[in-house]
């Protein structure tokens, strides 16, 4: 993985798959955290070596309008937009949360990880513990959303479905209710937004931490392209892939015979021929303009 960037005032805590992290030292912010968006893109648990140009500041604004969309619901942990030019429109000055261990994900559709569990619990059919009907397919729509939450994985491993007692018994009865709860509302609002737009949302992961008061605050990016299963609502077809915007352009295209990639040999796959990036990049951008009306 590149080396962060050095960024004047902010001292460099972590890099994850995309986002870098800093703390401010200095100013009206002082103590606060940077988090910078790159163009980096990950998949099968390596970055790779190309970039998605323009992905960090897509994902960055596209967040900070889905904020924006929620804020009713729950408060969101980003402080402020004004940040160091050398970053400036791919970072937020975000407030410092003790985050839960455990990644909140909400699906509305049978798919990816989901429909491996649904498979692989026969006949129960279930996920993270909850039955669900026989006769679903790649891409069927659940009677209701589910809560369905993974366990968060150091860099380059898999996060992990667990069942809702286990998230009981790692953060406590009303914590977990509470984190259920807070993930459905905010699916429930987002699905609805994004259906009004000819867009479907599969599923949607978020992350959650207590702020100095106490109080439950969203974190992390928000029902970005990275985040959630987009679908184009006119597409949608149950008992195939469906079409995405996201990067499963690029899964796709390393999978193929014309990557010459073998993801069972532990070598990270190739750089991405140039058509390949733009046409992840347009499919971040048409998403991006599809659900904010904004053009880029």
């Amino acid at each position: 993985m590149p080396d962060a960037p050095a960024i004047a005032g902010a001292r460099h805590l972590h890099s994850g798959k995309v986002r870098d992290l800093y703390e401010i030292e200095g100013g009206p912010h002082a103590g606060h955290l940077l988090v910078v968006a790159s163009d980096r893109i990950s998949i099968f648990d390596f970055v790779l070596d190309s970039v998605i140009p323009d992905k960090g500041e897509i994902l960055t604004r596209m967040s900070l309008w889905w904020f924006e969309q929620l804020r009713d619901l729950v408060p969101h942990h980003v402080v402020s937009t004004d940040v160091p030019d050398a970053v400036a429109g791919r970072a937020v000055v975000c407030q410092k949360l003790e985050m839960y261990p455990v990644e909140c994900v909400v699906r509305g559709y049978l798919t990816g990880s989901g429909l491996l569990d649904y498979a692989a619990t026969a006949p129960d059919h279930e996920v993270c513990g909850i039955a669900l009907p026989a006769g679903l397919v790649d891409g069927s729509r659940l009677p209701e959303p589910i809560f369905t939450p993974a366990t968060k994985a150091e860099l380059g491993d898999h996060d992990e479905n667990v069942s809702y007692a286990a998230v009981e018994a790692a953060v406590g009865a009303d914590a977990a209710a509470t984190l259920r709860d807070l993930t459905l509302a905010v699916y429930g609002r987002a699905d609805a937004l994004a259906r009004e737009r000819g867009i479907v949302l599969a599923d949607t992961k978020l992350e959650f931490g207590t702020d100095a008061a106490g109080r439950v605050v969203l974190g992390d990016e928000v029902l970005t392209p990275d985040s959630s299963r987009f679908w184009p609502a006119e597409a949608w077809e149950p008992g195939r892939a469906q079409p995405s915007y996201d990067k499963q352009i690029v899964r796709n295209w390393a999978l193929s015979p014309e990557s010459g990639w073998d993801r069972a040999s532990g070598e990270a796959p190739p750089p991405l021929p140039p058509e390949v990036v733009e046409r992840t990049r347009s499919r971040y951008v048409e998403a991006y303009e599809l659900l904010t009306g904004e053009r880029w």
